[in-house]
């Protein structure tokens, strides 16, 4: 795959999309420079970033935003409120707001055709949100279950990561394979340490057969144990709604992956994106 133009592409920061218990909601637009009436036709993506719900921001998604503009999306990257000072929903809540916010906004683009996109927590959020509008949805290492994997790690500790997280791109995070404490930790923090809003927040109990389709990536010895996407997709087709889960060798997490999932991914999101057949 070619990488993308940065030269053809336009970025815009720190649009206001809101605000939420008094914190200013901003997001990042990316876009191609020339504009014509094919932006009218194009479709749009709301890019998710991750970093646990506690952690990252839209800043670390310039790399994957300019790879969806080169294939011809307008791409939104919305920052949200994070935990544990903001429990589940508040950053699920800010990404719809960002996204009903997008098809209000004066940008060019075909409101028939969005989707969302998201990495780890980000992919997790990507899911909520498509299960909230009926949209597709593309998670790379989302983490869905998360009664159940506190379940699972009853016996450990809940300890933060060694890894210097500020010093590290996000694609080179938790790429030393499976770590039940920072698991642990940061379900935990999702819910502000408050284990009975771990059902609420499960995701994998919120399938609707009004989702849209679903595409999931893990790897297979990575931070997200791979029981977590086969659980989201078997709750997805207990509904009837379509997914795909591509495992990937290996302990990457997320954008850690991208060159082994990005081509089914863009593949997944030209056929759920088409343009709708003339009448």
């Amino acid at each position: 795959m070619n990488q993308p133009d940065a030269a053809a592409m336009t970025v815009t920061t720190d649009v206001s999309y809101g605000e939420a218990g008094g914190t200013p909601l901003l997001l990042d637009f990316y876009h191609r420079d020339a504009d014509g009436p094919a932006d009218d036709e194009r479709a749009a993506i709301v890019l998710i970033h991750g970093g646990g719900w506690f952690r990252g921001d839209k800043s670390k998604e310039p790399p994957l935003a300019a790879t969806l503009v080169e294939a011809g999306y307008l791409v939104a990257v919305p920052d949200y409120r994070e935990a544990p000072q903001h429990t589940f929903p508040a950053s699920r809540d800010d990404v719809l707001t960002a996204y009903r916010w997008l098809l209000a906004s004066e940008q060019r683009f075909d409101r028939g055709r969005v989707a969302f996109f998201g990495g780890s927590a980000g992919g997790n959020l990507s899911v909520e949100a498509g299960l909230a509008t009926g949209r597709p949805a593309v998670s790379w290492s989302g983490i869905f279950d998360l009664a159940g994997i506190v379940a699972a790690t009853d016996g450990t500790i809940a300890e933060p990561t060694q890894q210097d997280l500020d010093a590290m791109k996000s694609a080179d995070i938790n790429q030393t394979g499976p770590d039940d404490a920072f698991l642990r930790f940061t379900v935990l923090q999702e819910v502000g340490g408050d284990r009975s809003l771990l059902a609420e927040a499960s995701t994998t109990g919120h399938a609707t057969a009004a989702a849209g389709p679903v595409y999931l990536a893990n790897s297979l010895n990575e931070f997200v144990p791979v029981r977590d996407p086969q659980a989201m997709q078997q709750a997805l087709s207990a509904v009837g709604v379509a997914s795909t889960l591509q495992l990937v060798p290996g302990t990457h997490h997320a954008e850690g992956y991208t060159p082994a999932a990005i081509g089914q991914t863009l593949a997944f999101l030209a056929d759920v994106l088409a343009p709708a057949p003339a009448p």
